[in-house]
């Protein structure tokens, strides 16, 4: 028998699988586009050339308090280019650093620590402005603002709603929630508490497994409502290649900047399906800290996966399951009807962590799920709905004696910023 040997990234390392070679169908990364030839130059050009927006320098003049959201380690986003250009451009308008703040949008991930702080925004943002983390979980410091049109109950963070001027800088990726990420997400959830998040992520599991790529959705609406009644008034997004390197950035409307940052998102990270595979080996880089990361895998293999085939996800997850949420194992591995019934009921309390739980299992319902992982342990795969193995040869193999000698497999070498296009 003939094999194929395939690297895939796993954390900082990269692990080999050996796949028949009759039964490999594809390997699949996204486009590896060429980068901007000058980054900084890039991300200045968007200030300069604003979409829909007065240039930042006079859209600013005159405010006192300016806070700036941005995502945290568990994006690529380039910070520490994109914070000094837009701190440089307010400094134009007559708004010096002191009347600065940037705030971490947390969503409900745990805060950042100091020493992250420092290596993720640089000493050039450290030592010019202040650096918060979101306190998402100090009640104090959120305010109510009421709830939507669509009963989502709102909080936000005090800061960013005192701002007089509110700017989001993210990047943007396809996503399973909101279809891409970038543009209103970083005030939902970046800077909203966790019940606003709950009703949300709980909202994109109520008709569809999920809307991975999908511009416009009833999440993306809620979103934007949701950023214009806290007062972003202008978002600075780029889009990434896999290699983390800058293709092209966007500053002006969080609505016109961000749908123009998707469709070149969309040429970035969509790849086109030979067909659906009996088998899809899902490697989790770059979301490889926890579980509540590394499962945006299951989104683009759930997409390539034919129903009743197997997934495999392999994730390196160093910090676990998911560091904030430790009581969900207690529910994950339920139905999806179990699920919903539990959170309509109120015994399910976590509702950020029972609609991800439900968003699993719905996966669950159209394919079997593997998971190969050092940081996971086999009792927290099986908590979890999945299968544990110790190697992706040993989950290959057994999926190949459930599904046939000519079962079809592809590989997503990066399957969080894929988006699988048949």
């Amino acid at each position: 028998m003939t094999l194929t040997e395939v690297t895939i990234p796993y954390g900082n390392r990269t692990r080999v699988l050996h796949i028949p070679a009759q039964n490999l169908l594809a390997v699949l990364s996204p486009r590896m586009v060429a980068p901007c030839q000058d980054a900084l130059g890039e991300i200045r050009r968007a200030l300069i050339e604003p979409l829909g927006t007065p240039r930042l320098y006079d859209a600013a003049r005159g405010a006192q308090r300016v806070v700036i959201l941005a995502d945290d380690l568990t994006r690529l986003t380039p910070v520490e280019m994109m914070v000094p250009a837009l701190l440089d451009e307010l400094n134009a308008g007559g708004v010096s650093d002191a009347q600065v703040t940037v705030v971490i949008a947390l969503g409900t991930h745990r805060p950042m620590t100091n020493v992250e702080i420092e290596a993720h925004f640089g000493r050039k943002v450290t030592r010019r402005v202040t650096v918060i983390n979101n306190p998402w979980q100090n009640p104090a410091e959120m305010v109510d603002l009421g709830v939507t049109a669509n009963g989502t109950p709102v909080s936000v963070s005090r800061v960013a709603l005192d701002a007089d001027f509110l700017i989001g800088v993210g990047s943007v990726v396809p996503h399973h929630i909101p279809g891409y990420s970038g543009g209103a997400k970083i005030v939902q959830p970046g800077i909203t508490g966790a019940a606003t998040t709950g009703a949300t992520h709980y909202l994109s599991t109520r008709s569809r497994r999920s809307y991975l790529g999908m511009v416009e959705n009833v999440v993306r609406a809620e979103m934007e409502t949701i950023a214009a009644r806290v007062g972003l008034k202008a978002i600075f997004n780029v889009v990434l290649n896999p290699a983390g390197e800058t293709v092209q950035a966007f500053y002006g409307d969080p609505v016109l900047a961000h749908r123009a940052a998707a469709q070149v998102s969309r040429q970035v990270y969509g790849i086109e399906l030979p067909g659906l595979a009996d088998i899809v080996i899902a490697g989790s880089h770059p979301c490889d800290i926890e579980f509540w990361q590394a499962h945006k895998s299951l989104y683009s293999a759930d997409l390539a996966v034919r129903a009743g085939g197997t997934i495999i996800v392999v994730a390196p997850c160093p910090e676990g399951v998911a560091i904030m949420h430790p009581d969900m194992l207690a529910f994950t591995a339920l139905t999806a009807a179990e699920i919903e019934a539990q959170i309509d009921a109120g015994t399910i309390r976590d509702v950020v962590a029972g609609a991800l739980a439900l968003a699993w299992a719905r996966v669950r319902e159209h394919a079997r799920i593997s998971l190969v992982s050092d940081g996971i342990t086999p009792e927290e795969t099986r908590a979890l709905g999945f299968m544990p193995y110790a190697t992706i040869d040993a989950a290959l193999l057994a999926a190949l004696e459930q599904h046939g000698p000519n079962a079809q497999v592809t590989v997503l070498t990066h399957a969080p910023d894929s988006l699988p296009i048949c």
